[in-house]
Order: structure tokens, then C-alpha cells, then sequence
């Protein structure tokens, strides 16, 4: 194994076929909208170049605005929630025997299925005369309009959705904690027992420490996610109403394949690259992680 990893040949053999899929069906796409989007461009003539316009057409956006803001409503929700509820799932489901693999399973079971399939079960379970107003009304209460209403800063449609996103993903952090905390010796926790620890002073001495590398790498995941959300909430409010719900994925949906702006898409498409970039290189900067033997 060491003379084939000192032959250059054959890493570069065994390198080739994925730097190849690499180039071409993501460097390269990363180039073509870079530069249309510095383009007049609507698939039907010729790109035509018009410098910083596309940019300056952002800048001007409101409906870009609100998109922002809720793109970055999002990431912050979606980080915060996700490493408090997956923590506690990760750390709960360890500890117990019984039950263990059909909880995780269940919590993880939401991951796995279609996004736009859950959109569009959510979109009736919050429908104003379905689900849960339809169940509340019968106790004389009147639900209020889950998806629809547009009063505050952050309006409850957000919040709606941002609870079933949270709801759907936050399997998928469990299980990184849990492959993590799974790998911490048992022999660091009898030691810590025989010190006088308890179960709240081992996970926040023992635990968090060791299985720091992979809450940066979770919380990285989980905020590229949100930025670049679609597909549950353009199934559930489709941006509305008047666009109150948009995200930038959705906002460069409806630019791109509605109004065929693929130039203008594509300035929205290189500034959703820009965050996600900046916010994966903020939480690798912030939560600093240290080699650790277990």
C-alpha cells in the first residue's frame, strides 16, 4: 500500500475520474454562471455583456431583501436549533438500551423522504379550514392563518416553516453526534464517574470536547442547507404571500425558469455562493476544533 500511494501515476489514475466528474458538472457550471452573470442572458439570444447592471439590479431588489432576510432567518434558526436538538437527541438516545435503534430510525425517517411530498403534507396540515385549525375549532378556538399571515418583522410563515424544516433535518444531525459520541472511549467517562462527575458534568467536560470537530462540520451542513432551501417551502407558500416567504432559492427560481432573467439568476446564484462560502469559513474560524487520541 505505501509503494502505490508513492507511484504518482496511479494516484492520479485513481484521482482522474472524479476530478473529471468534479470539472464538469460543478466547476465548470460555477464559471458559466459567473460569467452570465455579468450577462443580459435569456436562453433564447446570444448573452450579451453588461458589466455590473445584474449587480446593481440586487441592490434595488426588495423582493431580494426579503429573500435575504429570510435566507439569513434561516441559517441562524436552522444552526442554533439544530446542534441544541440534535445534541440532546444524540445524547439521550446513547444513554439508553432499549428502544434505542426504533427511536433513531423514527427521528432520522423524516430525512429520507421527499421534501416536496412533506411540503405539500404540511401545506394541508396548516391549511386555514384543515388540520390543525379544523382540530382546534372543534374546542372553539380559531386557529390563525399559519400560512398567510404576513404581520412582523419575521411573519408566522417563516416560523411554520422553519419548524418543519427543523422537524424533517434534525435526524441528520443526530446521527453525526452520535457516530461522534459513539467513538469517545468509555474508559474517559469511568474515570470522570470515579472522580465525582455526574452525567451533566462528563457530557460538558468529556463529551463537547471530543466531538467539537463535528459539531463544526454539522453546523457547516446545515447552514449551506438552509441558505440554499427550496423545495419544501416554494411547495408550501410557493414565496407568497406577495413574496413575503421568499428565499434566495426560490427568489432565483422565479427570476430564472419564470421570467427567463438567467443573467440576473445567475447574480443571485454567485451571491448565494458568496454566503455559503463566508458562512462555512465563519464557523470553521469560530468553533475551533483540536486533535484529540481516544
Amino acid at each position: 500500500m505505501d509503494k502505490l500511494l508513492r507511484n504518482k501515476k496511479a494516484i492520479v489514475i485513481f484521482m482522474a475520474p472524479a476530478l473529471i466528474l468534479f470539472t464538469f458538472i460543478l466547476f465548470i457550471p460555477i464559471l458559466q454562471s459567473v460569467y452570465y452573470s455579468f450577462c443580459d442572458y435569456n436562453a433564447l439570444t446570444p448573452a450579451k455583456f453588461v458589466g455590473l447592471k445584474n449587480y446593481k439590479g440586487l441592490i434595488q431588489d426588495k423582493t431580494l431583501h426579503i429573500a435575504l432576510k429570510n435566507s439569513i432567518f434561516f441559517l441562524i434558526y436552522s444552526c442554533v436549533t439544530q446542534l441544541i436538538m440534535g445534541l440532546f437527541l444524540a445524547a439521550l438516545l446513547t444513554n439508553i438500551d432499549k428502544g434505542r435503534n426504533l427511536f433513531k430510525n423514527i427521528i432520522y425517517l423524516p430525512c429520507v423522504l421527499s421534501s416536496a411530498a412533506l411540503g405539500l403534507l404540511w401545506m394541508f396540515i396548516f391549511s386555514p379550514k384543515l388540520g390543525i385549525n379544523q382540530l382546534i375549532q372543534k374546542f372553539g378556538i380559531e386557529g390563525p392563518l399559519w400560512l398567510m399571515d404576513t404581520k412582523g418583522f419575521i411573519i408566522l410563515p417563516m416560523w411554520v416553516i422553519a419548524f418543519v424544516a427543523l422537524w424533517q433535518y434534525v435526524g441528520q444531525s443526530m446521527m453525526l453526534y452520535m457516530a461522534q459520541i459513539s467513538g469517545i472511549s468509555k474508559s474517559l467517562y469511568e474515570a470522570s464517574y470515579i472522580d465525582g462527575c455526574n452525567k451533566v458534568k462528563s457530557f460538558r467536560y468529556i463529551t463537547l470536547p471530543l466531538i467539537r470537530p463535528m459539531v463544526a462540520t454539522a453546523m457547516s451542513l446545515n447552514a449551506i442547507g438552509s441558505l440554499k432551501f427550496f423545495d419544501m417551502i416554494f411547495n408550501m407558500t410557493e414565496g407568497g404571500p406577495n413574496h413575503k416567504t421568499e428565499v434566495l432559492a426560490t427568489h432565483l427560481y422565479q427570476q430564472g425558469f419564470k421570467y427567463f432573467k438567467y443573467g440576473y439568476a445567475s447574480a443571485i446564484g454567485v451571491l448565494l455562493l458568496v454566503l455559503c462560502l463566508a458562512v462555512t469559513l465563519f464557523i470553521n474560524k469560530v468553533v475551533k476544533t483540536e486533535p484529540y487520541e481516544m
